[in-house]
């Protein structure tokens, strides 16, 4: 049987999440194999996948806020926001002011409104917009509220009448860097698309270190308990509060000694018992691990 835990991968260019999944199911023998986020083909950096009862972790991961590096080429708009599109409307942004982009980038920082680019995987109809638009259709998606908390340039380079601008974000869930190049573009009256994306954080995990898809093995696996404690911080346990955490019963009067809400439940052993919650002055589990997949 596949020990139960958690993979962090460094996705290369090229593949699909389902592509790196698919391997991950054929290095390890199983298809209970589940990620917390897609990137997209064309980028690269850091996936999270869970294996056996660790999937039940992914719901604590995907919603964290993470990094990226990317390259945003001013001068272009493409029907997909990055470099996979057809490219649209070519405007000369060698002379474009550097006063202009501090500006608008500032424009594009903290709590925003953003419309997904029309190739995101968001469903429309129970269809993914992508699926739709390449069959033709006319999609238009809601705008949402994100949070962009750093938006930097590190370097910027002309290429004939682009201009390519190098940049770290750190965003909350949800948000597209695809759309941050476009609005970016508009904003500065040249248009604007993606060139290059990575992705080196995923809330407390950093893709230093992460496995290639050719290392997809046993050995590359992170305990559950190491990933939950890493995520929402641990809430230690006696081996009697274990047991009673998983036939379903409450601690009464434990919610004192909560770090944090939810938490890790930890066994003396180590093992990941449960993900836990107040309830008044009780604790309570509201996710449990099987014994056997908790280490």
């Amino acid at each position: 049987m596949v020990a139960s835990g958690v993979l962090l991968v460094d996705k290369p260019g090229g593949m699909t999440s389902h592509d790196v999944v698919a391997r991950a199911r054929k290095a390890l023998g199983t298809r209970r194999i589940g990620h917390a986020g897609t990137l997209d083909p064309m980028a690269t950096g850091l996936l999270i996948l869970g294996v056996e009862a660790s999937t039940r972790l992914l719901t604590y991961i995907v919603g964290l806020d993470k990094t990226y590096e990317a390259t945003i080429r001013l001068g272009a708009t493409t029907d997909t926001d990055d470099a996979d599109g057809v490219i649209g409307a070519v405007t000369d942004a060698a002379a474009v002011d550097p006063a202009a982009i501090t500006a608008a980038i500032a424009d594009l920082t903290g709590e925003i409104s953003q419309v997904p680019s029309r190739v995101s995987a968001i469903k429309v109809g129970g269809r993914r917009a992508y699926d739709r638009v390449r069959a033709g259709e006319e999609v238009e998606l809601a705008a949402r509220t994100v949070t962009v908390s750093r938006f930097d340039v590190l370097r910027d380079r002309r290429d004939g009448g682009f201009l390519d601008l190098d940049v770290v974000v750190d965003s909350s869930s949800g948000t597209y860097i695809r759309a941050l190049a476009r609005d970016l573009g508009e904003a500065l009256g040249v248009g604007g698309h993606l060139t290059a994306l990575r992705r080196t954080r995923i809330g407390p995990f950093g893709v230093v270190g992460a496995a290639s898809v050719d290392d997809l093995d046993a050995t590359a696996l992170r305990a559950p308990a190491e990933v939950a404690t890493a995520v929402l911080g641990s809430f230690p346990v006696s081996a009697d509060e274990a047991r009673d955490l998983r036939h379903g019963k409450r601690l009464r009067g434990a919610a004192s000694r909560l770090a944090r809400i939810p938490s890790a439940a930890i066994d003396p052993a180590g093992g990941l018992v449960g993900i836990v919650d107040r309830r008044g002055d009780d604790v309570k589990s509201v996710m449990n691990l099987p014994e056997e997949a908790s280490v």
